[in-house]
């Protein structure tokens, strides 16, 4: 098993370099108030636990002691680490739910090209909060 990088709750890994993915995480860092969650940026060179274009095709999270997960999973692994997120992510835990999840990533998946393109014309670099 692949353990966490730190003593935070919840691992997550993310793309560094995609603008839509530094506002998202700059907006959940600053829900984090607990620090429950450590945020690896794999842009930066860190290790990653698996091949890195896997890493990052897809968002991937890993509960204390867990396993590694993706996609609508790590979203909502994440999420039940953030107390104003945590009840969607417990929803999560229902296998409906959790599909219906996925098929929405899925559905991002395939305009999140396009949708960064835009990002980084309308935004430029966006600065990652410590």
């Amino acid at each position: 098993m692949i353990g966490p990088v730190s003593a935070s709750q919840v691992t997550v890994w993310y793309d560094g370099d995609c603008p839509l993915c530094r506002r998202e995480i700059a907006w959940l860092r600053r829900l984090d108030r607990r620090e429950a969650i450590a945020f690896v940026n794999v842009a930066e060179g860190a290790a990653c636990p698996i091949d890195r274009s896997t890493l990052l095709a897809r968002f991937h999270a890993q509960e204390a002691g867990g396993p590694m997960v993706s996609g609508a999973a790590a979203f909502a692994a994440m999420w039940r680490a953030i107390p104003v997120l945590r009840p969607v992510g417990l929803m999560a835990r229902s296998p409906p739910v959790l599909w219906v999840l996925e098929r929405a990533y899925r559905a991002f998946l395939l305009i999140r090209p396009r949708l960064q393109a835009l990002a980084r014309r309308l935004t430029g670099p966006v600065a990652e909060v410590p």
